[in-house]
């Protein structure tokens, strides 16, 4: 798909991935060739490869980039892996782990947002995409164990049910805090234990669910 965002792509990889640690040669790789501009409304395409957040409608945001890179790199993924995504949103950074492992299950709980994730998967022929509108705080119990799984808003609280559905040995990050700050949190199961790795402070959407916040 060529086009004029292949050099700005390298660019933000080179200029803010790199310099601030991103050094997965994989996640470099995806973030240089997956084409951010589509998963933004068509006036917001100018400023799709800015380091920052943009909004996607419903009240939600396509995160920073870099937050993208960093969360994914923290999964150390490796090809046969199979990934639940909390939270599609757009379907970016679904879009950027399809890339990197063997199956992506994803849920999303606005309708209107899956739809429109749905139709750029197929625009890129991301066929290993499994979605659907739900409740993400529950998980996806029936493809359970995960090797890896993403959370991609913030919540008071790693939900339960994500613990419980997450492979042994497994990683799983996710913004735990307040509802307007969070720290990005590395929960990894290993034999049997869990250990938390904080990396740094972020700003997340609402995880709204049973697990989560309560909608209003």
């Amino acid at each position: 798909m060529k086009n004029g965002y292949e050099k700005t792509r390298l660019r933000l990889v080179e200029e803010q991935l790199v310099p601030r640690g991103i050094h997965d040669s994989t996640v470099l790789h995806a973030m240089a060739t997956v084409p951010r501009h589509l998963f933004v409304e068509e006036a917001l395409r100018p400023q799709a490869y800015g380091d920052f957040p943009l909004p996607i409608g419903e009240g939600q945001t396509i995160s920073q980039p870099y937050i993208v890179a960093l969360m994914t790199q923290s999964l150390a993924l490796k090809k046969d892996d199979r990934v639940l995504e909390i939270g599609t949103g757009c379907g970016y950074q679904t879009a950027i782990l399809a890339t990197l492992c063997r199956q992506v299950y994803t849920v999303e709980r606005i309708k209107s947002l899956l739809a429109k994730a749905r139709r750029n998967f197929d625009l890129l022929q991301l066929f290993n995409i499994l979605s659907k509108a739900d409740d993400g705080t529950s998980g996806w119990a029936k493809h359970a164990p995960f090797d890896a799984i993403i959370v991609t808003a913030g919540g008071p609280k790693i939900p339960q049910p994500l613990v419980e559905q997450l492979a042994d040995p497994g990683l799983m990050v996710m913004p735990v805090g307040e509802s307007d700050a969070q720290a990005l949190t590395v929960l990894q199961k290993n034999n049997g234990k869990l250990s938390r790795q904080i990396m740094e402070n972020v700003r997340f959407v609402k995880l709204v669910g049973a697990h989560g916040w309560q909608a209003k």
